[in-house]
């Protein structure tokens, strides 16, 4: 951390500063990207980063209760070495009059992160600082960067510090009619709004424990017990009146309050300004638009405002969680294009779903709390104590309402592929291949491309709630993937760690599919051709790389586990490509409908090996190397290479049909009418049959494989015994002497 740095208060004119809430830059540097930001700072940053336990948490909101510790944070381009970073000047330019708040230095340490995982990718802390506003008023914050080789740049921050008001006074204006909308109603109907009345009544799940002062920090709201909070706050009014916790919690308990401690009762449950900040300077205002001092409030769509409560594992972890997905890292490419903005940011999502297309917010935020939830309570559907944003169905690009994916209807929204397989898939696009979430259509299967026929689809689409059922299972917090794996993580597997095993979260599988399911990677009937038994992943793997064989490419395609289409590619080709990229994208490698997946993997490699010319070659093959299946040079008889090898006999031994100047493999003679090709010996040549027994095995058994070539006569041993491995063999007999034979295995013990 650079050192800091304190310049004298004093006022700076309107014209210097900007609004509450917003960033002013003045870079100098092409590359500095300096901003200043208020760092939230939540209970799980005090633990596991070992700050001081006088720390005090803050949701990173410009607009805070008077006495209340604000971290200004400053950061630059994560691409500047930090040695470039000279110094990090701090003023604080504005503040009310009569004020005698100061800068000073922040607890946290070097040790302590940027707070959204997204600005970890981009950005770098420059330098912190603390202020604790001392009376209401508006404060203006501005640090001074200078960096060795990329300039000096000053940004600012302003921040409002008032008192806290409760909800009747919220609700005079934010109940509906002329002055703003109504966001009471759906509000009172969420659990934030009840979540301290319950308990206090005893209607909440404590299992006879007692009501905690600790859980009234974020049950309540302006509770803030340092001794500096001046604010008007639950914490305020409670030590003032001298109410307590009731040692018995049952119904009653908060009528009594309301009748006897009606102000302390009016900051109960979690409130607007508990998200929102301390209403007063905001509410003075009455709605002045034109001062230049609104709005007073603070509008924040980051995660902190609603992690300065739910980061707090284990009882408050689904902030913590969702700081371990990968929602919380959208990637920043698509921020700016209003195509993209729709699912890639918080702010293009909440306004493409609340029926906005021409005021789409370009700028980027992670996929986080308030992108999926409506902190008001959402209205639509009337049943939704989650608060979920939209619950609406949707419709897929190849003309598929979805309307029964219960909760998971959200996560389609986005998780979809953006394009009609049908029709794009015939012809080259840049970036070919459906949208990178083509989850849902995956699931409902469809939108692949059918080659007109009819695939299978498994039973998935018909789980309860879908995705949510599958990718946010509760896990044990003894579980080591806590925290990783399951619930706001959306993750439905964890990588392990030098002392844990990976963990696949197979308990909403074993509902339907039995305990014997211990990972994704279950094992199912030989559908890839493999001969053995394996896994299904490992089996849409294999179909995949047969696939990707076929493609243009060939072994490299196999090996960089892609296709990569050009303009040069043939329409069979692309179409291939595109349900080859669909079963990728959908990223469970067969889980979440293996009957589709599968499908369309061998529909377009029949596709790619049938033979379109009668007598000809495998239509793919062709076309790789001529270019077309009516080329007269692709005849089978055809030869194009010195060696004299007709191309039916290079594609027999996988090579390219052009290719001269090599020995044909050692040992291999072909046939043309009686006469054979390549060799003088040999002429008497036989080709006999054989058949291959193939079984599983277990470690301490021993495998006996019998033959016989009529039911009526006894079995006799074939070889010898063989002992078992606990992986699959495969044993090669000859059947030439025999035009039937019947095989079995003993196994012993």
């Amino acid at each position: 951390m650079n050192p800091f740095f304190l310049k004298k208060p004093g006022l700076a004119t309107a014209a210097a500063f900007m609004a509450a809430g917003v960033m002013s830059f003045a870079q100098t540097g092409p590359t500095l990207n300096g901003q200043l930001l208020l760092r939230p700072v939540t209970a799980h940053d005090i633990s596991i980063y070992g700050l001081p336990s006088t720390t005090e948490i803050s949701g990173g909101l410009a607009t805070v209760g008077v006495g209340t510790a604000v971290y200004p944070e400053a950061e630059v381009n994560i691409a500047i070495p930090p040695s470039d970073i000279l110094n990090v000047s701090w003023a604080l330019t504005s503040a009310p009059r009569g004020s005698t708040a100061v800068l000073t230095n922040s607890p946290l340490g070097n040790n302590v992160p940027i707070y959204e995982p997204s600005g970890k990718l981009v950005s770098q802390v420059a330098g912190r600082a603390l202020l604790r506003p001392d009376i209401s008023g508006q404060y203006t914050i501005m640090a001074t960067i200078t960096t060795a080789s990329e300039g000096v740049t000053n940004v600012s921050q302003t921040i409002t510090a008032g008192t806290y008001l409760g909800v009747a006074t919220c609700e005079l204006c934010h109940s509906g009619g002329q002055i703003a909308q109504d966001k009471w109603a759906s509000w009172s109907q969420t659990l934030h709004s009840e979540v301290f009345s319950n308990e206090i009544d005893g209607n909440a799940n404590f299992a006879g424990a007692p009501m905690l002062q600790s859980c009234l920090q974020c049950h309540t709201t302006g509770y803030d017990p340092n001794t500096n909070a001046v604010d008007g706050g639950f914490f305020n009014l409670e030590q003032l009146s001298g109410w307590n916790i009731p040692t018995v919690l049952s119904n009653g308990n908060y009528s009594s309050m309301e009748a006897h401690y009606p102000s302390l009762a009016g900051l109960a449950n979690v409130q607007c300004e508990s998200c929102h900040g301390p209403g007063s300077m905001h509410a003075s205002l009455l709605g002045n638009t034109n001062s230049p001092n609104w709005p007073s409030i603070s509008l924040n769509e980051s995660s902190g405002d609603c992690n300065q409560c739910h980061d707090d594992p284990t009882h408050h972890p689904y902030g913590t969680q969702w700081l371990n997905s990968m929602h919380a890292i959208t990637t920043t490419d698509p921020a700016g294009n209003a195509t993209c903005v729709g699912c890639h940011t918080a702010y293009g999502f909440i306004a493409r779903v609340g029926g906005v297309t021409n005021d789409v917010n370009l700028s980027y935020m992670p996929i986080d709390c308030q992108a999926c939830h409506e902190p008001h309570g959402a209205t639509v559907p009337t049943n939704n104590p989650h608060m979920i944003r939209t619950m609406a169905s949707v419709t897929l690009q190849d003309g598929t309402v979805v309307t029964n994916a219960g909760e998971g209807l959200l996560c389609m929204e986005c998780h979809q592929a953006r394009v009609q397989a049908s029709t794009y898939a015939t012809s080259y696009h840049p970036y070919f291949g459906p949208h990178h979430g083509p989850q849902a259509d995956m699931l409902e299967g469809k939108n692949g491309y059918t080659y007109g026929l009819v695939i299978p689809s498994s039973d998935h689409a018909s789980i309860s709630n879908t995705c949510v059922a599958c990718h946010m299972q509760t896990i044990a917090t003894t579980d080591p993937a806590f925290l990783y794996a399951g619930s706001h993580t959306f993750n439905v597997s964890w990588a392990g760690t030098a002392t844990n095993e990976p963990e696949d979260l197979v308990g909403a599988c074993q509902q339907c599919h039995g305990s014997s399911v211990t990972s994704f990677n279950f094992p199912v009937e030989d559908f890839s051709g493999s001969g053995v038994t394996q896994g299904v992943q490992s089996q849409v793997q294999t179909l995949m790389n047969k696939l990707a064989m076929l493609l243009p490419g060939g072994a490299n395609n196999v090996a960089n586990n892609t296709v990569t289409p050009d303009p040069s590619w043939t329409t069979p080709q692309l179409e291939a490509a595109y349900n080859y990229l669909f079963v990728q994208n959908d990223g469970s490698m067969g889980v979440h409908n293996t009957a589709y997946a599968v499908g369309l993997l061998q529909a377009s490699i029949a596709n790619l090996t049938g033979t379109s010319v009668p007598g000809g070659l495998p239509d793919a093959w062709v076309n790789e190397y001529f270019g077309s299946v009516t080329n007269p040079a692709a005849a089978p008889n055809a030869i194009n290479n010195t060696n004299g090898i007709p191309n039916w006999m290079m594609y027999a031994l996988g090579l390219n049909p052009t290719q001269s100047g090599f020995s044909v493999p050692g040992g291999v003679v072909w046939e043309d009418g009686s006469q054979l090709v390549n060799s003088s010996t040999n002429s008497n040549i036989h080709i006999y049959t054989a058949a291959e027994v193939s079984f599983n095995t277990q470690t301490g058994e021993t495998y006996q494989i019998q033959a016989i070539s009529s039911l009526s006569s006894g079995w006799s041993n074939v070889g010898n015994p063989i002992p078992g491995t606990g992986a699959p063999v495969g044993y090669l007999t000859s059947t030439r002497n025999n035009p039937q034979m019947f095989f079995r295995v003993l196994t012993t013990p």
